[in-house]
């Protein structure tokens, strides 16, 4: 005798397409919009990784990683300003943009390893580093556990260090920063976008949402095209904390081997709660330069931006080149030896 159990039928999101979406980027081809700069494709193992390349392989590296809901493409107007000076790579994270989506497996371990192997296969040679806000994080985990010599130096834009952790050292948590506003897009859009309620998110941060977030979201009737790009579960895992699991914050800084360069935007805590609007607080920032200087040994620039967007990349990309650029040039030119550059075809 065979007993039949009925599935469930995957929902259907209210912008037409069915759930659970593809682990693949062709899974969800109807998603991508055409851009700027040539993206490409390479298999790491686990995930396929897409990334956006510009510039000369005679230039130095330079590695970009991009924050939580951005694609490589964020990148593009620095990249433009940028490419001139450096062979760049922007990546796109498991989970974001055209690479791999992998549910279950969000953690800033897997995530760096996918990066420790994007430079063995794809670089091919030492590269400076950057990433903005959880991307800034892995550019901190790569300055502290990549391959010995993998890393120039490390330039972390806004990261949210300690503030993206359950149980910070210092200051803040997850839960009294950005981390309602990453549940939110869990609870409403789901894991690889099952649920799709953008109407019920619009709704819920017109209510709960920070001032930032209401401008950002609503009033839209489509999600905007750096969300369609990602997999909402990397919501879910930075509020349960799930993403850290195996990699405090503390003992991360307390291991860096390059120098570092940390940017640090607007922030200000709200006071009727104590919560933190922006990406680290002041004391999380003095902790992560103390860990990074005093403890690891390392040289720790800090550079304010009282005024600036936390994606100051995109909204000053003028500032951030000038940045990126002026502090790699004070890095030991040694390491960044062009004739090991790897002969990339395609």
């Amino acid at each position: 005798m065979t007993c039949q159990i009925d599935q469930p039928q995957p929902p259907t999101g209210r912008f037409g397409w069915a759930g659970p979406r593809g682990p693949e980027a062709e899974h969800r081809a109807d998603t991508f919009v055409p851009h700027a700069f040539p993206e490409r494709l390479v298999d790491l193992g686990e995930i396929r990784m897409n990334y956006g390349h510009a510039g000369r392989s005679s230039s130095p590296a330079l590695l970009l990683i991009p924050g939580q809901t951005e694609s490589w493409w964020g990148y593009e107007a620095a990249m433009t300003l940028l490419a001139d000076r450096f062979e760049i790579f922007a990546v796109d994270l498991r989970g974001q943009g055209r690479s791999t989506w992998t549910p279950g497996r969000y953690t800033l371990d897997n995530m760096g390893n996918d990066l420790v192997r994007f430079i063995d296969t794809v670089i091919g040679r030492p590269t400076v580093v950057s990433g903005l806000s959880s991307g800034g994080v892995l550019s901190a985990w790569l300055a502290a556990y990549a391959k010995p010599g993998q890393v120039r130096g490390a330039l972390l834009e806004d990261p949210p260090l300690f503030a993206s952790e359950l149980v910070p050292a210092y200051g803040p948590s997850i839960r009294q920063a950005a981390g309602p506003m990453f549940d939110a897009l869990a609870t409403f859009l789901g894991a690889q976008w099952r649920i799709a309620d953008w109407a019920g998110l619009t709704r819920h941060l017109a209510e709960h949402g920070t001032e930032g977030q209401r401008a950002i979201l609503q009033g839209s009737p489509v999600p905007p095209q750096n969300l369609l790009e990602y997999d909402p579960e990397w919501g879910a895992a930075f509020w349960s904390g799930s993403v850290g699991a195996g990699c405090g914050h503390e003992r991360l800084l307390a291991s860096v081997t390059v120098p570092v360069l940390i940017t640090h935007h607007f922030r200000r805590l709200d006071p009727a709660s104590g919560h933190l609007i922006g990406a680290l607080a002041d004391i999380q920032a003095e902790q992560a330069r103390r860990l990074i200087q005093d403890v690891a040994g390392q040289p720790c620039d800090y550079r304010s931006f009282p005024r600036s967007h936390h994606f100051l990349h995109g909204t000053e990309p003028e500032v951030f080149a000038e940045t990126v650029a002026q502090w790699a040039g004070t890095l030991d030119p040694a390491l960044g030896r062009t004739d090991q550059a790897p002969d990339r075809k395609g």
